[in-house]
């Protein structure tokens, strides 16, 4: 029998590893429109969500009293989802792993101007460390003006207010109720993709399209029984495996091999959201920054 701690542990490995397994088949699916991807990101991702509505809920599951709160949240959630997407099929799997683990110092910035938070020096130069981190990993492409390398860093910046979002829902709002509206709005936003063209998948690749949302329906909800059965301190420093995962990926299925650069620059990173989280956790604030909910 597993102690809660241990049970934590495990629903946070299996989420890591859930979310590893959806970043590679997104970057292995670029022969399709990143349209058509978000429609099985977002229509399989509600299934797992369905088994989670209470029966008394059924009828009105969707009823809340803070739509709008709910529709920035989704916004925020949209523009970190597609830019992740694109991210991946166009930058190392490293590379961009790396960069993602940002995501806690714009939570920081934002919990300033959205919650009146009080940043004393300790963050701030966690923050610091954070950006010169993300600039020595993105400075090939700023070089070289390859743009893609913007896009995690708006990954992060969406993640970021998704977070303060969840933050404030959570309090009145279930776990269910506010996944399932992002998993909706991820499908209403595939169908404004049609003019692009949708590509008729074999079985196989239907069947590893649709796994995108399932994995990511799955992993966010792992990642929420980690947390509800352990310390966050003790689950939360095993997110940083996705970097591992994605070397070995990366260097299995399409040869990438990270840069020195990138290696430097993922460690300042990680050390710097690991900083801030240290900080959060001494101020008694359980705060987790998720992937893509």
């Amino acid at each position: 029998m597993l102690s809660k701690n241990q049970l934590g542990f495990f629903y946070m490995f299996i989420s890591i590893c859930a979310f590893s397994l959806m970043d590679v088949i997104v970057k292995w699916s670029d022969a399709y429109p990143v349209g058509q991807v978000l429609f099985f990101r977002g229509f399989c991702g509600l299934i797992p969500i369905l088994f989670l509505i209470p029966k008394d809920r059924f009828l009105d599951f969707y009823k809340t009293d803070r739509p709008l709160l709910h529709l920035k949240r989704c916004l925020a959630g949209l523009i970190a989802l597609v830019s992740i997407f694109i991210a991946l099929r166009n930058l190392p799997l490293a590379t961009v792993v790396s960069i993602t683990f940002a995501a806690p110092i714009f939570t920081t910035i934002f919990s300033i101007f959205l919650l009146n938070e009080k940043v004393r020096l300790y963050r701030w130069l966690a923050v610091v460390v954070g950006f010169i981190g993300v600039v020595i990993i993105s400075e090939p492409g700023f070089i070289s003006l390859n743009f893609y390398y913007i896009y995690p860093i708006i990954f992060c910046i969406g993640l970021s207010y998704v977070a303060i979002a969840i933050r404030k829902l959570s309090t009145t709002e279930p776990v269910w109720l506010i996944g399932f509206f992002f998993s909706f709005s991820i499908m209403i936003l595939s169908f404004f993709t049609f003019y692009q063209g949708w590509i008729m998948p074999n079985i196989r690749d239907l069947l590893l399209l649709s796994m995108i949302g399932i994995l990511g329906g799955l992993a966010n909800l792992w990642l929420t029984q980690s947390y509800k059965y352990s310390e966050v301190s003790l689950v939360t420093p095993l997110k940083y495996l996705a970097l591992v995962f994605a070397i070995i990926f990366g260097y299995f299925i399409w040869e990438e091999i990270p840069t020195t650069k990138t290696l430097i620059g993922a460690f300042l990173v990680i050390i710097s959201s690991f900083i801030i989280f240290r900080r959060e956790m001494y101020l008694k604030k359980q705060v987790s920054v998720t992937r893509h909910e």
